[in-house]
């Protein structure tokens, strides 16, 4: 009303249309989602985090598995530039050379001498000569006084794994029981398409007498660096990145030559290859289905040092992650009869990474032929 007058009777007022409105939104908010209704879509939710969820995971691991590649990359690099400055490639370790005078032939022994490996030699390539000045090269690996071997790199990860707060646990020799802690890491270099110990028979990319790169005829063919997995294990020394042991450090195939003796007593067929330095490699047909392809389950295991049947061995926790070992070498010999070898091993999906001599980084499948392989790993084939 505007000055007593009466509202205009085809016009309803404007006060009298507002409890309409609130009746409206009354029934609006009890006609809403029934029970019903909302476990359906709770259920499509569901389903739709089930879909993506895969996805997601899988996105992840392929961004974890190119940010190990890009670090392989910078280690094979880093090997290239030690090379370029030293006129030849680093040693697979600094151990002490073992003559068997029985066969006429040195072996690599990783457990005398410093033990030092060749990822320690790079260490300034890998823009870490704070680190290498730490190590004085001519005392053993577990004597070194800052321990700078229990150290963990960046550049030697790969997010797959969790090598970051794992170490190995190197018992002291001497009086009473003193361990030096080793940091662990997640690459390795081959050093033989055979045997870790008969590596100067025949040689990988890396071995203990340091090779220059022209003594190898396909650098782009030639493997020289791969991946390995961590146990959450003291004992278990694979990935202790500064020493230089089978499994740690270094990787061997263990594919037979051809024609090599059973025995090697000296007069068996073997006799031919224990007598000659870089003999050419021939991989024997009978070896097929018994190397060590990458995340091999078997016959032959990874051979580790204190992989025993005691209670405090790394046995048993290494079958149940799929990364099996047995009694190292070391309890029946480190030689000609020895048999060091272990494989390369990743959590990713089908295979590991693997890094040529050029630098150059591919995937290598789990079902790879063993042939093949061998051949990417000798330098003499």
């Amino acid at each position: 009303m505007i000055n007593g007058a009466a509202p205009s009777p085809g016009r309803p007022s404007k006060c009298a249309a507002k409890p309409n409105a609130v009746r409206r939104s009354i029934v609006d908010l009890r006609a809403g989602f029934t029970f019903v209704e909302l476990l359906v879509v709770i259920a499509i939710v569901g389903m739709l985090v089930a879909i993506l969820l895969p996805a997601v995971q899988s996105a992840r691991e392929s961004a974890r598995r190119l940010q190990c590649a890009s670090n392989m990359k910078n280690v094979a690099l880093a090997v290239l530039q030690y090379e370029s400055s030293r006129r030849e490639l680093p040693a697979a370790g600094l151990v002490q050379k073992k003559a068997d005078h029985q066969y006429e032939v040195d072996i690599f022994n990783p457990f005398a001498g410093p033990q030092l490996s060749w990822l320690v030699l790079i260490l300034p390539q890998l823009e870490q000569p704070a680190l290498f000045d730490q190590f004085d090269l001519s005392r053993p690996v577990y004597s070194q006084a800052d321990d700078p071997q229990a150290t963990h790199l960046d550049v030697l990860l790969c997010p797959s794994d969790e090598a970051r707060d794992r170490w190995h646990q190197m018992l002291k020799p001497g009086m009473g029981v003193h361990y030096a802690s080793l940091a662990k890491s997640n690459f390795a270099a081959y050093v033989s398409p055979f045997h870790v110990d008969l590596q100067y028979l025949y040689p990988g990319a890396l071995v203990g007498d340091p090779q220059p790169l022209r003594s190898i005829p396909d650098l782009s063919a030639t493997l020289a660096v791969s991946e390995v997995r961590t146990l959450d294990h003291l004992s278990d020394e694979r990935g202790a990145w500064a020493l230089a042991w089978n499994g740690a450090s270094l990787l061997a195939f263990d594919m037979h030559p051809a024609n090599w003796g059973a025995e090697l007593d000296g007069s068996g067929a073997g006799d031919q290859y224990t007598t000659q330095n870089r003999a050419p490699y021939v991989p024997s047909p009978d070896s097929r289905g018994e190397a060590q392809p990458p995340n091999n389950q078997g016959p032959n295991f990874d051979t580790l040092k204190y992989c025993t049947a005691a209670a405090t061995s790394p046995r048993q926790q290494s079958f149940e992650a799929a990364m099996p070992c047995s009694l190292h070498s070391s309890q029946t010999g480190v030689g000609v009869q020895g048999h060091m070898s272990a494989a390369p091993r990743s959590l990713h999906p089908g295979g590991v990474n693997g890094a040529f001599l050029d630098g150059h980084v591919v995937f290598l499948r789990d079902d790879i032929d063993e042939f093949v392989m061998a051949g990417m790993v000798s330098v003499t084939d």
